[in-house]
């Protein structure tokens, strides 16, 4: 048991200093539940698209209960989520905080990460065994939220900066993908840049690989509902064992989740047709953790990689590379599989951008 530490041996200000911080952070993660809430059940929304509300008005548009919604309210009034009008007793949310919360196309929405940390939340149980008998957590075993949240928070980076940021800076893609090529991408999930680039370049055709089948369903109904199944399809099978020749091999945010990063990246090696290349996508890293720790987006990739990414890896028996591996480790796993060239063609505020040829 630590000693316990006399008063003289403590710097108080830094104390009360650490000790607000984390009041802090309490007040926001139990928040955390209430926006989400509000998102599940269409209360930002509704408050969006009432502009100005009383209590009374935001419950009947959304059709929940008025007393839920007035402690509700209070809430994200308390947290600086929404406006209080005293004079007319109402609320409102400002059009910037609707960007955010209540728009889910906005290119600034960040609501989908809530439904991503209800989905940890509700595997703690299960991240207290792994860490405790360092077992993993393969991606599978995850309450289902995750599937969805997972789509949904990446889905805003990818309708601004898949098409304008990362698949330009790689030389003479955009010219390949309009010409007509054959693109692979591994670990699909439910699909979502799969169908954005099928939408984008209906010269090529695109298959979608991952070994989550429900995840294979979703996204094969999301084709079809977008109006593009006639040139994407999508299998399951893992980092190792789809077949074909592919022009373009694509991995968004999946390389540092792979057991075998190494083997999974000979594999699309093996896969690739003459002039065919890999592109990846992964979290930005610096090259060192203390290059890291002076990121602050470091933070909330060093908290995913926690619970999601170390977790997959080691169910696979892996590598666990984590979310802030960093270019150097990345493009180091594309050598040591095999390609002849790997580069970070990019770097963005939010992603590191990978390309090798055989």
């Amino acid at each position: 048991m630590t000693a316990q530490l006399e008063t003289s041996d403590l710097d108080l200000a830094r104390l009360e200093e650490f000790a607000g911080k984390v009041a802090t952070d309490q007040a926001a993660a139990y928040n955390a539940i209430l926006v989400h809430l509000g998102d599940r059940l269409g209360l930002w929304r509704a408050l969006a698209s009432l502009g100005t509300a009383t209590v009374a008005e935001l419950s009947e548009r959304s059709g929940i209960a008025p007393r839920y919604v007035q402690e509700w309210l209070a809430a994200q009034a308390a947290n600086g989520y929404v406006a209080y009008h005293v004079s007319a007793d109402s609320f409102s949310l400002p059009v910037e905080h609707a960007s955010v919360l209540a728009d889910e196309e906005s290119p600034a929405s960040l609501i989908p990460g809530f439904e991503l940390i209800a989905a940890v939340w509700a595997g703690v149980d299960k991240l207290a065994h792994a860490y405790t008998t360092g077992a993993g957590i393969a991606w599978h075993e995850h309450d289902a939220r995750l599937f969805s949240g997972v789509a949904r928070f990446y889905a805003t980076s990818y309708r601004a900066s898949l098409l304008t940021e990362w698949l330009p800076a790689v030389d003479g893609l955009i010219e390949r993908l309009e010409s007509g090529i054959r693109v692979l991408d591994v670990g699909c999930g439910l699909g979502v840049p799969t169908i954005l680039l099928a939408e984008a370049f209906p010269r090529s055709t695109f298959v979608g690989v991952d070994y989550h089948d429900e995840s294979i369903r979703q996204a094969t109904a999301a084709a079809a509902e977008a109006g593009v199944a006639d040139r994407v399809h999508f299998e399951a099978a893992d980092a190792t064992s789809y077949t074909g020749e592919h022009d373009l091999v694509l991995f968004f945010d999946a390389v540092h989740d792979f057991g075998d990063p190494v083997g999974a990246l000979a594999h699309a090696r093996n896969a690739l047709a003459p002039r065919g290349r890999v592109v990846a996508i992964e979290p930005f890293a610096e090259s060192t953790f203390e290059a890291n720790l002076a990121n602050p987006i470091a933070a909330v990739f060093y908290v995913g990689s926690s619970c999601l990414c170390v977790p997959h890896s080691i169910s696979e028996g892996g590598a666990a590379l984590g979310a802030q591996a960093g270019p150097e480790k990345l493009v180091g796993a594309f050598h040591d599989a095999g390609f002849a060239t790997a580069h970070v063609a990019t770097a963005t505020a939010y992603n590191l951008v990978i390309e090798a040829r055989a």
